[in-house]
């Protein structure tokens, strides 16, 4: 189903005096960056992007293509909102997954509900017509305080249907040390390395609840971002094989306008027939000496508070408290949730998501 300008145009005319909406192009992202940089602040997010961080937060691929899945609205030639919603397979169902953002002066003018509205019409026609079996569900996440996406959810039809944390633990001071297992040991990355890492990450993660399959967009984004230094990454390697990995960034731009010293533990992953060794503990406490000798003063991470993996109460005995809490909300794709629903997917109880505050194609 494709947007036409026109069609927007007459549509939203009488609603808000000067809105367009029209689906975004590279050119946006300066003005994308923007937008969600200012809904952030307003909603409290101490959280910072580039214009092009923000880009490599939504790769090209078959799964995400910029001028089909991300709409902008402008007001008088300005862009005040964008939305973006995209199909994925995740746990043997097929999500209709959305993201949004309006500056804090245009919000409660129905932009974006309009956004919404045309987003998911659009994603309702594109599930309904692919060949995947399956059941098809709608999917979104927010943080407990951005209370207008809660909100606009709630009046969709959405449930809660998982939860996590954003968690947080200072560097000063004295830093567990945890030894690796006999036999595993910790390496610099190489570039020759980056396809093993990358294998044993997607291997430990297909564990997790939301799991999909990763393809080279997401081998781009992680190894080759604007963010990206992997000397900051630890990597633990039981001979040939990669067993288990912290992938740590240090937003700098994000640091320098916030005024703060933070780095993330982005991604901390061991494969399966390591785990309950001590690995992904030795690997944070690694990670701590790392992000502490670039200068940072606080460590941060998400985690998912039904991990199955037990992550929770790893950070918790590594110093790591929790900051704020995310949820995801779901609701059958053609239909609100009736009472009682639970996601097709979900296995485990109703509980989240890893990275660095914003939804993505992750």
């Amino acid at each position: 189903m494709t947007i036409g300008i026109d069609e927007e145009l007459d549509a939203d005319r009488g609603a808000v005096p000067g809105l367009r909406i029209r689906p975004a192009t590279a050119a946006d992202w300066p003005a994308l960056t923007d937008v969600v940089n200012r809904s952030r602040q307003a909603d409290g997010m101490d959280e910072v992007h580039t214009a092009d961080s923000w880009a490599n937060e939504w790769p090209e691929s078959e799964m995400f293509h910029l001028e089909r899945d991300m709409l902008v609205a402008e007001v008088d030639g300005t862009i005040v909102a964008e939305a973006a919603g995209y199909l994925v397979p995740r746990d043997g169902v097929l999500v209709a997954e959305s993201f949004g953002a309006v500056v804090p002066e245009h919000r409660r003018r129905g932009i974006g509900t309009a956004l919404y509205d045309r987003t998911h019409a659009r994603l309702d026609a594109e599930a309904a017509a692919d060949p995947r079996p399956g059941p098809r569900e709608r999917r979104a996440y927010a943080m407990d305080n951005e209370v207008a996406d809660r909100s606009l959810f709630a009046s969709y039809g959405y449930v809660p249907v998982r939860y996590g944390f954003e968690m947080r633990r200072w560097l000063t001071g004295d830093l567990p040390d945890h030894e690796l297992p006999a036999g595993v040991e910790l390496r610099p990355v190489t570039e020759d390395q980056h396809r093993a890492i990358w294998a044993a990450d997607d291997e430990a993660f297909r564990d997790h609840w939301g799991a999909r399959e990763m393809d080279e967009a997401d081998f781009r984004q992680r190894f080759y971002g604007p963010e990206a230094d992997l000397s900051l990454w630890c990597v633990a390697w039981d001979g040939d094989e990669a067993v288990g990995s912290v992938q740590n960034f240090i937003y700098a731009e994000e640091n320098a306008t916030l005024g703060i010293a933070r780095g993330w533990l982005d991604h901390v992953s061991v494969r399966r027939a390591w785990r309950g060794r001590g690995v992904a503990k030795a690997l944070c406490a690694a990670s701590f000496r790392v992000l502490r000798d670039r200068g940072m003063t606080e460590a941060w991470l998400g985690v998912d508070a039904a991990n199955p993996t037990g992550a929770l109460a790893l950070y918790e005995g590594l110093g790591f408290r929790v900051v704020r809490r995310w949820q995801a909300f779901g609701r059958p794709i053609d239909q609100p949730a009736p009472a009682g629903w639970r996601t097709a997917g979900d296995a485990a109880p109703a509980g989240g998501q890893d990275g660095h505050g914003a939804v993505s194609p992750s």
